[in-house]
């Protein structure tokens, strides 16, 4: 009985092959979008993991100095000579305009076997070419096929070691960095008994492995946003899934009843419907991985460059397959589905045995669910405005998008309702009249299709607003921290001081540019040294200070901070930081630091060098006549003989930045325009499924003498006011979407607040979009109605309806 009812069931979808496209195509491209996200956010943790685990980061803990400068060496040797199985590690960062490299320095001699990288145990390893100069770097393939710092001994590629990043000896590690003390020492887990705790011996900090690496914690911020997407994205797909499952339920009213009525059992019904369901989303799960798989091999470049730009993680650009997302996401395509037929079997299991077919009392049964459905919405609109007010933290501000998107797709059918009404009673000419009342009756069928719509249109609103103020306050930051015409670097301090007396004459300002990393108030972070000039008192853009910030600065008696430090640790004007042991300072000002997520804070230059003499000044900006400025590039290349990447000029720097800037928000206009498409496919499958069903609503009209021809126009007609009410509504949506991203999760994220700008080009373009959408899903219904035979027409007021 059960493979009878199975056939049976099947057999709708034979006679409407569309609808079983629209119903597989909508799990397929919902599960594509989810397990794509899946697999980017797994592919990066994965990194952050390989990285933790480089030298046993994950598993070992350090020695550092309590200020977090390297340590001496001599309290190394001290230590081992006490019997203390400590081993040094220099760590650093090689730099150039276009690339930039992790170095870590290590002893294999004295490193605990926990710390040893599978790169170190290969037999085919030249150890004598590894431990003598020039020394080996030890990378990744994909690290040793991409640019890199020029100067570099020898690399031998291997696997195990994190992207950006290379292993080496640590006297070559000395050599490259300029650095001759450890940066931290590596503690063997067992220690030899007897000894007195290391932080006694030593006077340093004990730092336990699992505060080794921060950059999956900080990358957390990312990591939820693209699951936001990659749910809404998933939410926009079973719209159409529950649509074409609803829609499919209609029509097999009086199939079902025709069962029950022979005798077949509830329950049998019910078991029959759901592994129809089943095995429908088996398959289109299926179908979605691959594609998922696709979508997230296009997208990583792009998420790699984001991260890279946001954050400095480093993360390969390609893609590897882990089983682990790839059913998770089959998961939640079963759960989907599930929850997209749930309404229909209820019904089915509520229906009587001789229920009637009957699409206007639907019609009728949805108006009466509209209205639940509106009261839920504003529910939602209450507590997505009450966790914006009181709310506080990332969490709250991804509740409140939840909140706002979901109610407002939800009272979208009841306010479209109410416009039609409402033009409908303002109607000139009963055919005028007839076009809204007959585009109400449509909006339970194609309700789905147009929240689908509208949430597509709102975030692509909502984020193209955000990147944009994004933008244009960047590109505006960007000209006010980079005032001076060049930017210069050298290898050593005595460089530093034949490139000034080079310089004497030439430029009219040599300001140092000099920094430390330095932990601020328990957060990483990073101090500058800052020259007393006009060029940074006319400049610099400060968002909070005092009257006096910048001769307080000068005179070492204040610290400026950046946006992020005050936000994440509640620093005001006029509190003290400890910037090192022995210096407390006050707050002074408060500036904007866009794009960086880490601590920072900027001395006077002279306080700087006081506070850490053996921090050497080694980049400089210079200011000269912006015309000299190309002749002095070329000079300090040519005659003082400076790399080439050791010279860039303001506008290099800036282009560069911008680069950065948009290969970081790639993947959200990637993400946006995938959204959109598959909101408009929502459309055209919703409409074709009806087009089947508005015959009897269609055919009294004409035969009152309206043509096909000129019914198939109301039909695009239709679809185009209902696009345009929807973006209508969309578009305070998406605006309150854009500073829900850029006043609470913006903050919370990263730091930095926005002013939000407004872009009605981009809603004009995007208007035009959703009206092409609009047309291409009406246009092949409407074709359909005008090639109907009158025949056809002419039946449906032969049959019982």
């Amino acid at each position: 009985m059960l493979y009878t009812a199975l056939s049976t069931l099947f057999s709708h979808w034979r006679r409407h092959p569309g609808q079983l496209a629209a119903l597989i195509a909508g799990l397929a491209l919902a599960t594509a979008l989810w397990s794509g996200v899946q697999a980017i956010n797994t592919e990066a943790r994965a990194s952050y993991a390989e990285a933790a685990a480089t030298l046993g980061q994950d598993r070992l803990a350090r020695l550092v100095t309590q200020d977090g400068r390297p340590l001496p060496l001599e309290t190394y040797l001290a230590l081992r000579r006490a019997g203390y199985l400590v081993s040094p590690v220099i760590s650093g960062e090689l730099r150039s305009t276009e690339a930039r490299l992790r170095l870590l320095g290590i002893d294999p001699l004295t490193a605990p076997p926990e710390a040893s990288a599978p790169a170190l145990q290969d037999d085919s390893l030249d150890l004598a070419a590894f431990f003598t100069a020039p020394g080996l770097l030890l990378i990744s393939p994909e690290t040793a096929s991409g640019p890199l710092p020029s100067g570099l001994p020898p690399q031998v590629t291997r696997g195990g070691i994190p992207p950006g990043a290379a292993i080496t000896d640590i006297s070559t590690a000395a050599r490259l960095l300029g650095q001759d003390d450890p940066s931290y020492l590596l503690v063997a887990p067992t220690q030899p008994a007897g000894l007195p705790p290391l932080e006694q011996a030593s006077n340093l900090r004990l730092q336990p492995p699992d505060s080794a690496t921060d950059i999956s914690r900080l990358t957390d911020s990312f990591h939820l946003n693209l699951t936001a997407f990659g749910l809404l994205s998933f939410a926009v797909g079973l719209f159409i899934v529950h649509a074409a499952i609803g829609l499919a339920f209609e029509q097999r009213r009086a199939t079902l009843r025709t069962l029950r009525a022979l005798g077949l059992p509830l329950r049998t019904t019910l078991v029959a419907l759901s592994v129809e369901l089943a095995l429908l989303a088996l398959f289109s799960g299926l179908l979605g991985l691959v594609l998922g798989y696709a979508i997230a091999a296009a997208l990583m470049p792009g998420v790699a460059g984001t991260l890279r730009g946001l954050y400095g993680a480093e993360i390969p650009g390609t893609l590897g397959f882990d089983p682990v997302w790839a059913l998770a996401a089959l998961g939640m395509t079963l759960a989907g589905a599930g929850f997209a037929g749930a309404q229909a079997l209820r019904r089915t299991a509520a229906m009587p045995i001789l229920a009637p077919a009957n699409p206007r009392a639907w019609a009728m049964a949805s108006a009466r669910a509209m209205r639940r459905q509106a009261g839920a919405a504003l529910a939602l609109l209450a507590l997505g405005l009450g966790l914006a007010l009181w709310g506080g933290s990332l969490l709250a501000g991804f509740a409140t998008l939840a909140a706002l998107l979901l109610g407002a797709a939800l009272i979208l059918p009841a306010t479209l309702g109410l416009i039609l009404r409402l033009a409908s009673h303002r109607a000139r000419g009963a055919l005028a009249e007839w076009l809204f009342a007959d585009t109400r009756q449509q909006l339970p069928g194609l309700s789905l299709a147009l929240m689908a719509l509208l949430l597509a249109l709102a975030a692509n609103i909502g984020v193209s607003t955000m990147v944009g103020s994004f933008r244009g306050t960047f590109t505006g930051w960007l000209d006010q921290r980079l005032a001076p015409e060049l930017y210069v670097t050298t290898a050593t301090p005595e460089e530093s001081l034949r490139l000034r007396a080079f310089l004497d004459g030439q430029v009219t300002a040599i300001l140092p540019i000099t920094s430390i990393d330095q932990p601020l108030a328990g957060r990483p972070g990073e101090i500058f040294g800052q020259a007393d000039h006009a060029t940074f008192r006319e400049n610099w853009p400060l968002l909070q200070a005092l009257p006096d910030t910048w001769d307080r600065l000068a005179a070492g008696t204040g610290v400026l901070i950046n946006e992020q430090l005050a936000r994440f640790t509640d620093l005001e004007l006029g509190d003290d930081l400890a910037l090192a042991p022995g210096l407390t300072l006050p707050i002074v000002g408060v500036y904007s630091d866009y794009g960086n997520p880490a601590a920072q804070a900027i001395l006077g230059l002279n306080r700087f060098a006081d506070t850490f003499p053996d921090v050497p000044q080694t980049r400089f900006a210079l200011r000269i006549a912006p015309e000299s400025a190309p002749a002095l590039a070329t000079a300090l290349r040519e005659d003082f003989g400076l790399p080439t990447e050791a010279v860039v000029n303001q506008a290099q720097i800036k282009r560069f930045s911008l680069q950065v800037f948009e290969q970081t928000f790639r993947i959200t206009d990637a993400l946006n325009i995938l959204t959109l498409g598959v909101a408009g496919f929502a459309l055209l499958t919703s409409l074709l499924t009806l087009a089947g069903m508005r015959l009897p609503q269609l055919a009294p009209v004409w035969a009152l003498g309206l043509t096909r021809a000129r019914l198939a126009r109301f039909e695009i007609l239709r679809s185009l006011i209902l696009a345009t009410l929807t973006f209508v509504l969309a578009l305070p949506v998406g605006l309150c979407l854009a500073w829900v991203l850029l006043a609470i999760v913006n903050v919370e994220a990263f730091g930095w607040r926005l002013p939000m700008s407004l872009f009605p080009g981009d809603w004009l373009r995007l208007f035009g979009l959703a009206l092409l959408a609009a047309t291409l899903a009406a246009a092949l219904p409407a074709w359909r109605l005008s090639r109907t035979a009158p025949a056809t027409l002419l039946k449906v007021f032969a049959h019982e309806r």
